[in-house]
């Protein structure tokens, strides 16, 4: 009898639930439950309104996929429960809350709900910036020879700057908090019914090394008196690796879920970094790139070599005996969201509709069209500020080149293009710390279903770009890590490679490079690598000046 394993995959604006078989890694079905208070940017439910550059969401969505979505993909696979036998979480990171001991989120007490600090910060929270640039610096004067790991810079995204933030804006929260937790970290104590840490989750988020743990007090509290204490008070030095059990469904979760309680539960992983072992990576040298409202880039190495504005390099970070790089770009799928929600007339609308597309499709068929270059238009991919290679979340979009002949399609190739220019700067600033790359792998909506967007990157990074098949690459590759948790004692696997291997897989598709674009993108290319140095290696720090006016008038409003 075929034995199973499910995947919860927590993304940005939804959750995705697999359930997969491990013998073959099929994907027998899934379920996706859209988040009901989504992204809160603006207020909080009860109207209370949100600072520039915030981003929060609410943890009872996370529950909702656990007690709606679990069952649902169950029912529609038609696995017997007895068949299931592991279960692997993955999340969004930096993605924190603040919690009691017994792990009661602060938004879910009446007197805190009104408290914006309460809620689940989302990665793509940058309230926090004047806190990482304050961090970075001192970090930099003291000599701290972790920094070197990131980058050379923390991001405003990470778990210190935006504690730090909380500790400064709102005392009260922070004090009332006993614990802050990774979000998927706090999924899997709903799960086990105990606190776990994930190395992966500390690793990237929080600063922490496996050879020398956590920055020293001394570091905290030159930050912030206050913090001195912070990682023993507030967080945890009892961390877990990936790829090993954080523990076993509770009973009564294994109730609310429709499962058997006590099968096993893997510990969690960032969602990026999942979609290695989904693509069946288990080697180094091959970079995969997971596209959707963000893209991240997953690296295996044998070697930590530290690399101008990574995200990070951590041991056993992704998968067991490798160094994993994390890189990323803080906007891709929601730049084009952002372009088609607010620039976009009502007449490409409608003739779309007549088509039967929707407006990305429309747009997609006018601009692939084009050749590169004829649009005349280069631009910065920064709508979300910059995470690789600049790590500044202060930055922000540039479009050099309209005219009034230039066409929404001109200006949607064109950051497309400027996405894909985002990408070979991370993938040249790799190859130029020494680190190598062989293989190009995509993963994500983005890569399964736009040809025009994938053969564009294959032409401006020149290499060819293979295709990760999944559907939900986040939830198999979470359901590869609950194959692993069981073990092959109970009908999953002993190691991540080998499960990774059998489970994981790619579509025959790839795109290879063509020539004559690759001449002509390379000279973009170098147009766009002034842009990005002149406005974001301050020669110009016009963006940050103009956000600071942005902030300084919002706050007297």
């Amino acid at each position: 009898m075929s034995k199973y394993t499910i995947g919860i995959d927590y993304g940005t604006l939804s959750g995705r639930v697999l359930v997969a078989n491990v013998e073959t890694g099929e994907e027998v079905a899934s379920y996706v439950l859209d988040y009901p208070h989504a992204v809160m940017s603006e207020t909080l439910p009860n109207g209370t309104k949100l600072g520039l550059d915030w981003a929060l969401q609410h943890p009872q969505d996370y529950l909702d996929v656990l007690y709606k979505a679990v069952p649902e993909a169950v029912k529609l696979s038609g696995v017997s429960p007895d068949d299931i036998i592991g279960l692997g979480v993955d999340f969004t990171a930096c993605t924190i809350l603040p919690v009691k001991k017994d792990g009661t989120p602060l938004c879910f007490i009446d007197e805190y709900k009104n408290n914006p600090h309460a809620y689940v910060k989302l990665w793509k929270h940058h309230a926090a910036q004047d806190k990482a640039n304050k961090l970075n610096e001192i970090a930099e004067e003291r000599g701290e020879e972790w920094l070197k790991n990131y980058g050379g810079k923390i991001s405003s995204e990470w778990a210190i700057p935006k504690v730090w933030q909380i500790l400064d804006e709102a005392p009260e929260i922070y004090d009332a908090a006993d614990l802050f937790i990774e979000a998927g970290d706090w999924i899997v104590w709903q799960l086990i019914g105990k606190e776990n840490r994930s190395s992966c989750f500390a690793g990237y988020k929080c600063n922490w090394n496996k050879q020398k743990g956590f920055p020293s007090k001394d570091f905290f509290k030159a930050l912030d008196p206050r913090l001195e204490n912070f990682i023993d008070e507030k967080w945890s030095r009892d961390i877990s690796p990936t790829g090993t059990k954080a523990g076993e469904l509770t009973a009564e979760m294994a109730n609310k879920l429709g499962l058997k309680p006590g099968i096993a539960v893997a510990v969690a992983i960032i969602d990026a970094h999942v979609f290695v072992p989904a693509a069946g990576v288990a080697e180094p040298g091959k970079l995969v790139a997971i596209m959707g409202t963000s893209t991240c880039h997953m690296l295996l190495s044998d070697e930590g070599t530290p690399v101008e504005g990574i995200s990070g390099v951590v041991e056993d970070g992704i998968l067991p005996g490798f160094f994993g790089y994390e890189a990323g770009q803080a906007c891709v799928g929601d730049h084009f969201q952002w372009f088609v929600e607010n620039c976009v007339p009502k007449a490409y609308f409608d003739e779309a509709e007549k088509l039967g597309l929707n407006i990305h499709q429309y747009l997609r068929s006018k601009a692939e069209k084009q050749k590169p270059g004829e649009h005349g238009l280069v631009a910065l991919d920064w709508w979300n500020g910059n995470r690789s290679v600049l790590i500044d979340g202060d930055l922000s979009g540039v479009m050099l080149g309209m005219t009034l002949s230039t066409k929404p399609e001109d200006m949607y190739r064109a950051l497309i293009e400027a996405t894909a220019y985002g990408t070979r700067i991370i993938v040249d600033t790799f190859k130029n710390g020494g680190i190598t790359i062989n293989e190009f792998y995509a993963a994500g909506g983005i890569a399964k279903k736009d040809p025009m967007t994938m053969q564009i990157y294959a032409d401006i990074i020149n290499m060819p770009i293979k295709i990760v098949s999944s559907d939900q690459g986040g939830a198999l590759g979470s359901a590869i890590f609950g194959a692993v948790a069981a073990g092959k004692a109970n009908g999953g696997y002993d190691d991540v490679l080998t499960a990774a291997k059998t489970m994981g897989k790619v579509l025959d598709i790839e795109y290879r490079p063509n020539p004559e674009n690759v001449k002509i993108y390379n000279k973009l290319f170098e147009e766009y690598k002034i842009l990005h140095d002149y406005f974001g290696r301050g020669v110009n720090d016009v963006m940050k000046r103009l956000k600071a006016i942005k902030r300084e008038v919002l706050s007297q409003n």
